[in-house]
């Protein structure tokens, strides 16, 4: 029988603490002396059963030691890893005690937390960007239907109906509806609503920090209500003496006249690749009026079709020059207030034209309602579905919208009217529409471009060289098989 030692002094800050006792035979002994026991400290919940003692070592050693624990090959730094580790517990990492929790417990426990909130939050970005183009796409159809319906309807009333200034005047007063609409949405879809007055104030500091005055009403409105006019109108004169297909293409030259103009006025910034287009769109312009020989209603049309494209581009530049960048709310009220002047202010000119016999027609039960309001109500949206997109989705995709009202007023004219289109006028419009996608680029386009090329040239080395070392590798390997020794040159 061993003589129970008095317990150290000093005992592992971790782990239980043990008497050193002398480790009575299963049978014990009834001499009286203490069993072996386990003290467990205050700090300790965690039962620990006692290791056995292995052969070769001598048996009063206890478990813990006074001197430092040397960490181990697996970081186990101290009896709590020890313990977590043998006892199986669930989660435990090595080094995740109290000692390293600073260190690696966060690092180990965050881990999968941001992982699973990483992965959600990239799905919902690529959600987020897949119904944005997925709209852009449908908003794309709906501008380009609309345009060429409205350009359709438009050949159609000329059947019985030849006023285009009175189409005109009656199609821009359907633009007071553009604020009501947009007010109506608010409605629907914002949380905190505004009363009509409350929204209609907000969405007039468009004109200035004051609202809508009436001599800024009379200062920014009557300009810009008479180039939309003119723009539409001379639109108009001009599908009164060419196709469809020819007014929409040469109206899509007002891209080229908006950079040549902010060129200019506003000193954008200078690009080579835009005046290219512009000098295409002329060329397509040129050719467009020499397919019939720089005669006739040809040329007429021709003229019309340029300078509805002139004034429209005139437009936008001095909107962007004295009004700048509006969100839809002001855009929406903005066209609101075009269609309230136009009705107070140009209303006359259609009175004018009657008396005149510029413009004649008959009683107004006579007039085709139904051409007159399909007109107006297409436009109406086409400027909705503008405006709409340009805060919704991509710019580009606008843009890309309107081009495509070439082809589709080119398959309308085809297959109804069929229209047989010259080798000159194909040619001029495939140009014009070449040049339209040239001004689409963006101002760091050529920059991006050799970024890209320069890491695809650097993706291809990588690989070839990849494809070297490999190559060899299987030289080497073969040359060892047949007994040969590759000696590499110097």
């Amino acid at each position: 029988m061993l003589i129970a030692q008095s317990p150290r002094p000093a005992l592992c800050p971790a782990g239980p603490r043990m008497s050193r006792t002398a480790e009575a035979g299963e049978d014990g002994g009834g001499d009286g002396q203490p069993s072996f026991a386990l003290e467990p400290l205050k700090t300790t919940t965690l039962p620990v059963k006692a290791s056995p003692t292995l052969p070769g070592r001598d048996s009063d050693r206890s478990p813990c030691y006074t001197d430092t624990i040397k960490p181990t090959s697996n970081g186990v730094h101290t009896i709590e890893d020890r313990i977590l580790r043998i006892t199986g517990y669930y989660g435990y990492y090595p080094g995740y005690s109290s000692h390293r929790r600073e260190e690696g417990s966060e690092s180990h426990a965050d881990t999968p937390g941001s992982g699973d909130s990483e992965t959600p939050s990239q799905c919902q970005s690529c959600t987020s960007t897949a119904l944005r183009v997925l709209g852009g796409l449908l908003l794309v159809l709906s501008v380009s239907s609309s345009w060429v319906g409205t350009t359709q309807v438009v050949k159609l009333t000329f059947q019985s109906f030849s006023c285009p200034f009175f189409m005109t005047w009656f199609s821009t007063n359907w633009n007071i509806l553009f604020f009501p609409i947009y007010y109506s949405g608010h409605l629907v879809t914002a949380r905190q609503k505004q009363t009509p007055i409350q929204k209609f104030r907000e969405c007039s500091r468009i004109f200035g920090e004051d609202g809508l005055t009436l001599k800024l009403f009379l200062k920014r409105t009557a300009p810009f209500s008479i180039l939309w006019t003119l723009t539409n109108y001379l639109y108009l004169l001009a599908l009164r003496k060419l196709t469809a297909t020819d007014v929409s293409a040469l109206y899509c030259c007002h891209k080229a006249f908006v950079f040549l103009l902010s060129w200019i006025v506003l000193k954008d910034r200078f690009m080579g690749v835009r005046i290219v287009a512009a000098i295409m769109a002329i060329t397509g312009i040129v050719m467009m009026a020499y397919a019939d020989g720089f005669h006739g209603d040809s040329i007429i049309g021709v003229a019309f079709a340029v300078g509805s494209a002139s004034t429209s581009a005139l437009y936008k530049v001095l909107f962007k020059m004295f009004v700048g960048s509006a969100n839809l709310g002001e855009a929406a009220h903005f066209f609101s207030t075009l269609g309230f002047f136009n009705l107070i202010f140009i209303s006359c000119t259609p009175v004018i034209l009657f008396f005149t016999k510029v413009e004649h027609w008959g009683s107004l039960s006579a007039l085709p309602w139904g051409y007159l309001c399909g007109v107006a109500g297409l436009w109406l949206a086409f400027n909705i579905l503008v405006n709409v997109g340009l805060v919704l989705t991509y710019p580009i995709l606008i843009s890309i919208g309107t081009l495509l009202s070439v082809p589709g007023n080119a398959a309308v004219d085809v297959l109804k009217h069929e229209v047989i289109f010259s080798v000159v006028r194909l040619a001029a419009t495939s140009i014009i529409c070449l040049g339209f996608l040239l001004l689409l680029l963006p101002e760091e386009w050529d920059s991006v471009t050799l970024r890209f090329l320069a890491t695809f040239a650097e993706k291809k080395g990588e690989e070839h060289g990849e494809e070297l070392t490999e190559s060899s590798v299987h030289t080497r390997s073969r040359s060892r098989a047949n007994g040969a020794v590759s000696i590499p040159l110097a």
